[in-house]
């Protein structure tokens, strides 16, 4: 076997010539023996493929290397040269499959995280299984991307150690403390400490938002935004406030009205409906509604004891303003969420 191994290769090194198709052609019809008959082959034989692999992945291109690196990440049968070739290329689409395969070895994977770049880290940080050791290396190449994916990977276990390291970097990292914080198999006093500075890191913030929101409405307000918004002509204005204060005498001036106002886009009635369901003065709710930070005129709305539905109406049917991004929205309902009735009338009257 030995001599027939020596004798194969050498002629495919003397091949010369042959255009890379040519050599892609015989690659995937190598493939297709090889895995039609893995199942018989002796342990020698499966050295001879490897080998015949190896030289004939020098002559083709890199689409003929990902159809292999797919074809043979599956295989419980290690091919060591094919699996070093593979995971030392440097396209993604070629190292990725093997290198979450379940078949090549640790000490390769050990050598490519400590040698490779963040692609190659990721890609063995999102494994289905990975266990203690290769998690500790993977922890100590010190890449926070790295730290985040082990963190997401339900697949990845940690030792003591490692958790440790883990939660100590969570400390300064608020993002990564929530997804430790999230994992069930986290030893019990790892957790309680990752969880109470959370809640702490939690409270502060929500004790100093108040005062930070406070400043931009003041800010809004001194640099005269509201200057962008066409001014309500006097009789309209007038109209508007007698109309809508009739309506509060009845008790009828709710989330409602403030909807269909909205909805139609009377800028003039959204103006005076938030002003006197929130007791703030017409001129700060106008400039609220024309500022660049919507947090603002979203706890203006809070505290006129609007719905979400109604408040997301008023910010969207701003007129003249751009529309708003998605994540502006979500970080602008998490404030409407998270403040409650009285905080935001403190907040936003003068």
């Amino acid at each position: 076997m030995e001599t027939a191994t020596l004798q194969l290769l050498a002629e495919l090194d003397a091949t010369e010539g042959w255009p890379s198709e040519r050599w892609a052609t015989i690659l995937d019809r190598t493939a297709k023996l090889f895995l039609g008959n893995v199942e018989n082959l002796s342990a020698p034989q499966i050295d001879l493929f490897d080998g015949v692999f190896v030289r004939l992945m020098d002559r083709v291109d890199t689409a003929s290397l990902v159809r292999l690196s797919q074809t043979l990440c599956e295989l419980k049968y290690t091919l060591p040269q094919v699996s070093r070739r593979l995971v030392f290329d440097d396209n993604e689409s070629v190292f990725a499959p093997v290198l979450q395969s379940r078949g090549t070895a640790h000490e390769l994977l050990v050598e490519v995280i400590r040698s490779r770049g963040l692609k190659h880290q990721l890609a063995i940080a999102s494994r289905h299984s990975i266990d203690p050791s290769l998690s500790d290396v993977l922890i100590q190449c010190g890449v926070p991307a790295v730290h985040h994916a082990l963190a997401e990977n339900r697949g990845a276990q940690m030792s003591e150690a490692g958790w440790t390291r883990l939660a100590e970097l969570g400390q300064k990292d608020p993002s990564l403390a929530q997804k430790l914080d999230r994992r069930r198999d986290i030893p019990g006093s790892i957790k309680r400490e990752i969880h109470a500075k959370l809640e702490d890191a939690q409270m502060r913030a929500q004790a100093a938002k108040p005062r930070v929101i406070r400043d931009q409405i003041e800010d809004t307000v001194a640099s005269n935004a509201a200057t962008r918004m066409p001014e309500p002509e006097p009789a309209d204005l007038a109209r508007a406030q007698a109309r809508l204060q009739e309506v509060a005498r009845q008790g009828k001036l709710r989330d409602s009205t403030v909807n269909r106002a909205a909805a139609a886009r009377d800028y003039v009635e959204v103006v005076v409906a938030l002003a006197l369901l929130s007791g703030s003065p017409i001129d700060v709710i106008r400039a609220l509604i024309a500022g660049d930070k919507i947090e603002g005129l979203v706890l203006a709305c809070k505290a006129a004891r609007l719905s979400w539905g109604t408040t997301s109406m008023v910010v969207k049917n701003r007129p003249g303003m751009p529309p708003v991004p998605a994540d502006e929205m979500q970080k602008a309902k998490d404030t409407f969420m998270s403040f409650c009735l009285s905080a935001a009338q403190r907040t936003v009257r003068f």
